[in-house]
């Protein structure tokens, strides 16, 4: 009888226990995780932008790259979450301070300190970063065994697509051009960089030198005549010290810059580098498609 009982609680008690059978193959190999992870910290600002559209709440997360700590459109919703430190800059003690039962983060970045942060909870590492974000996505809302409101988040995405594509009607069919300029550097971006991806999904063309699977091209002023189009976006990239400012406005007022067709015919748009750019996640995408309605008069 007594054997009996011991059983019986020690079988009530491993079923008290978190199950954490869910196995998940990364960048890093294959981890085992929580069925429903309650402290998630996040490493990369598209990750971070992931876990909010598929309703999860980081109790960390990597700093916005250009944010005091969030980029403006997502200070709201991580107004209880602990900065800790760039993608780049990860600052291993505050996560462990916040005893994370999962870390989200990627290969790309972290690959050298996996080690420490698997040694503070289970650690799922994407492959890469670039221009598809949904191909993330989708492995964050398996690891947070969200798998179908991943896919409504996709799909809340590509129907917005739809409707910006159908509301353009043959503006689809310029040749559009996206621009960046960095410190010491002009970047013609090409069809798998985040800006690339979400104007191939609304259906634009772009210029021959852009139109390839490829990020982008990194040049400087005596390439002015290969960023022309029929429309420019472009958007600018400071670390503080004015010198990516400083060479955009060099460049715009450029002979050359000025002779470019879209420059002529006043189709040039300044937009938000962290929205085209740098943010990199579902929410940005979504904002991006905003920024094209309104440029375009079909909002």
């Amino acid at each position: 009888m007594k054997l009996t009982k011991l059983a019986l609680g020690l079988a009530a008690a491993l079923m008290a226990l978190p199950v954490s059978a869910r196995e998940i193959e990364h960048g890093m190999g294959v981890t085992e995780v929580p069925d429903e992870p309650q402290r998630v910290v996040v490493l990369t600002n598209e990750g971070t932008e992931a876990l909010l559209a598929l309703g999860v709440t980081p109790v960390g997360a990597a700093n916005s790259w250009n944010g005091d700590p969030w980029w403006d459109f997502l200070s709201e919703q991580l107004a209880d979450t602990q900065p800790v430190g760039t993608e780049s800059g990860v600052n291993i003690e505050l996560v462990a301070a916040l005893q994370p039962d999962l870390i989200i983060g990627t290969k790309l970045r972290h690959e050298e300190i996996y080690p420490q942060l698997s040694a503070i909870a289970p650690t799922v590492l994407s492959e890469r970063l670039r221009g598809d974000w949904k191909v993330n996505l989708r492995l964050y809302a398996q690891t947070l065994g969200l798998e179908d409101k991943g896919e409504q988040v996709i799909a809340d995405y590509d129907a917005h697509v739809a409707g910006l594509h159908d509301a353009l009607g043959d503006a689809v069919n310029e040749k559009v051009s996206v621009i960046r300029f960095i410190p010491g550097q002009i970047r013609i971006y090409q069809l798998d960089s985040f800006s690339g991806v979400v104007l191939k999904d609304v259906g634009f063309d772009r210029p021959a030198n852009q139109n390839v699977e490829e990020f982008a091209i990194r040049t400087g002023k005596e390439s002015i005549p290969d960023m022309d189009g029929d429309r420019i976006f472009f958007f600018t990239y400071d670390t503080g010290n004015g010198e990516g400012t400083a060479l955009r406005d060099e460049v715009l007022a450029d002979p050359l810059w000025q002779s470019l067709t879209a420059v002529q015919e006043g189709n040039v748009h300044e937009v938000d580098d962290g929205i085209w750019n740098t943010a990199g996640g579902v929410i940005a995408a979504n904002l991006m498609l905003n920024d094209i309605a309104r440029i375009y008069g079909v909002e």
